[in-house]
């Protein structure tokens, strides 16, 4: 698998672990030998001194085995620890800079599934490979070898065991390799339905759909519950089958042994040793057996995971990134067109248009026309199809994109918080905001009421996905983390929707003195969030229908006018 290209951190470990379990195969090879050497003396010679240093040696060599297959197995547990570690922060870091697109593609429950999951497969196999694909190569080699040299002709009952053995497993391999792959594809199906049923409860409670979607949970379970039964039903015949046929070899051992034995031609102690050295060589077999069932299922994952990490993302830095000279946060649209991936039709078409620095440029239109997509690409987290976005004269492909975005204070449509406390939550915008800076912000975005009403203030906890605040807090709460950084440009996607007019109004208000420095893009669904604005965009199925100030778009625009003429009375409008 090329995932173990990521053990090299780890060769002196790896070196160490083989190097105990060389020890320890010899141990266990030696062992008895000795054995045999004892039972020898003890029946013919009954020399009590040589059977004493005999056993003596044999406790040391125990002790010596013992010692290193501790050692080797915590070595195997820290490498194979630290590979999963190392293997999900790489998948992580490869997610962060995926596209929107990429992230859709693969799909969210798949990415948690591949970075979970198949990670925890792949880990378990290594760890399996670095203990027993070393340790059982050397014991059934040593086996063989010590088996041939105690008697070769009893040896040939090996010849006859081991094609047996390979049959029996190779058959038992084939049948499960093809339900392991599909286990995978059937977890993300059944995380996919579990992750929608966790974050839709409210709609699914409110609409009465329970049980449908205990129906569908069921559906997605009982598959991947019959598929994983099917393969363990096969693991399970594996086991028995194994042990029929090292319990017959043992027989044939003992009755050809006996033979030999009997006419004289074999000690009995020999006899002995070789039947250890059979059923060492015979469950070194089904060590290498056990660790084939395990390789299909991680190999399947393997698979999954190297796709995050060599799928490439579309938006990648410029290998010669330009610095820019000037930080004023002005913004231009050339002729920009946008077609979504695998879309027939452009989201938007020949845009353009200029937000200076200390304005607010207003975005307005219906449901579809490509407002927030065309925040998105000021972002970069979509690229122009034509045309180009300037960023105080540059092309904002040819800068990187954390000097980019280092510019802007994005507040999504969507208000999305992490679990901790507000004060962490804000200082997500600006990591050494001081206390001061935290306040102010917060009294702009008109969050310090609701925030000062909490028993522990900005030190109060917020829940995973701030479930535990209203929406209208949530977007305060997002406006405040976009404030406190102070950016050249600011983005709000439609982030007034959930405040009431008094509020609105307010934080609009309280915003004016802060954004003096900065361009400021609005999107937004009210007109009265819109009108005051220095210059209002009117979309219309992703082409620009007008641009203007709100007076001027009443006089010439048809789509201003009839959105307007949606939201107010006749006398509000002017």
């Amino acid at each position: 698998m090329r995932l173990l290209r990521y053990l090299s951190p780890y060769r002196l470990s790896i070196f160490t672990i083989i190097v105990l379990i060389f020890l320890q195969s010899l141990s266990s090879l030696y062992l008895p030998h000795l054995m045999s050497q004892i039972v020898d003396n003890g029946v013919l010679g009954h020399d009590m001194a040589t059977i004493v240093q005999l056993g003596a040696f044999m406790l040391v060599i125990s002790i010596v085995g013992g010692v290193c297959s501790i050692a080797a197995s915590y070595f195997a547990s820290k490498v194979s620890m630290g590979f999963g570690r190392d293997l999900r922060s790489k998948v992580f870091s490869r997610v962060e800079h995926y596209t929107l697109h990429e992230i859709s593609t693969i799909g969210t429950a798949s990415l948690i599934t591949r970075t979970t999951n198949d990670i925890t497969q792949v880990q378990q196999l290594v760890n399996m490979m670095l203990r027993m694909m070393v340790m059982a190569p050397l014991t059934a080699i040593g086996g063989i070898i010590m088996a041939v040299t105690t008697d070769a002709r009893l040896s040939l009952v090996i010849v006859g065991i081991l094609p047996v053995l390979a049959i029996a497993i190779f058959s038992i391999l084939g049948r499960a390799t093809k339900l392991f792959k599909t286990m995978q594809v059937k977890i993300d199906a059944l995380n996919c339905v579990l992750r929608e049923g966790l974050t839709g409860v409210r709609v699914i409670r409110s609409f009465n759909h329970g049980a449908f979607e205990n129906k569908r949970f069921d559906v997605a379970n009982l598959d991947l519950t019959s598929t994983s039964i099917q393969v363990n039903k096969i693991m399970a015949l594996m086991f028995p089958l194994m042990m029929l046929i090292i319990n017959f070899s043992t027989v044939a051992i003992v009755w050809f042994g006996g033979q030999r034995v009997g006419s004289g031609q074999m000690p009995i102690g020999s006899l002995m040793a070789f039947i250890q050295y059979v059923m060492q060589i015979l469950f070194s077999v089904m060590m290498v057996s056990m660790m084939s069932f395990m390789i299909p299922r991680a190999s399947a994952s393997a698979v999954r995971i190297n796709e995050v990490l060599e799928t490439a993302p579309e938006i990648t830095d410029p290998l010669d990134p330009i610095e820019e000279r000037i930080d004023e946060g002005l913004i231009e649209f050339q002729d920009v067109s946008f077609y979504y991936p695998g879309a027939e039709q452009a989201a938007l078409q020949h845009v353009s248009f200029t937000a200076h620095t200390g304005e607010v440029t207003a975005i307005i239109g219906g449901t579809g026309s490509g407002k927030s997509t065309l925040l998105h690409m000021i972002a970069r987290f979509y690229d122009a199809t034509k045309g180009q976005i300037l960023i105080d004269g540059l092309d904002i492909r040819a800068m990187k994109q954390e000097r980019l975005r280092a510019k802007m204070g994005y507040v999504p449509q969507q208000a999305v918080l992490f679990s901790g406390s507000i004060k962490e939550n804000i200082r997500y915008g600006k990591a050494e905001a001081t206390e001061e800076e935290i306040r102010h912000a917060c009294d702009v975005a008109q969050a310090t009421e609701f925030i000062s009403q909490m028993p522990d203030t900005f030190d109060a906890e917020i829940s995973q996905g701030g479930t535990n605040v209203s929406g209208g807090q949530k977007q305060r709460l997002s406006i405040a983390r976009a404030l406190v950084r102070r950016p050249r440009i600011y983005l709000f996607d439609d982030s007034f929707s959930a405040l009431d007019f008094k509020t609105d109004a307010a934080l609009r208000s309280a915003l004016k003195p802060e954004i003096l420095q900065s361009a400021v893009l609005i999107v937004a669904q009210r007109v009265s969030t819109v009108m005051d604005a220095d210059q209002i965009i009117v979309l219309d199925e992703g082409k620009v229908e007008g641009i203007g100030t709100h007076d001027m778009l009443l006089q010439t625009c048809k789509a201003y006018q009839e959105i307007v003429a949606s939201q107010l009375a006749k006398g509000e409008s002017a």
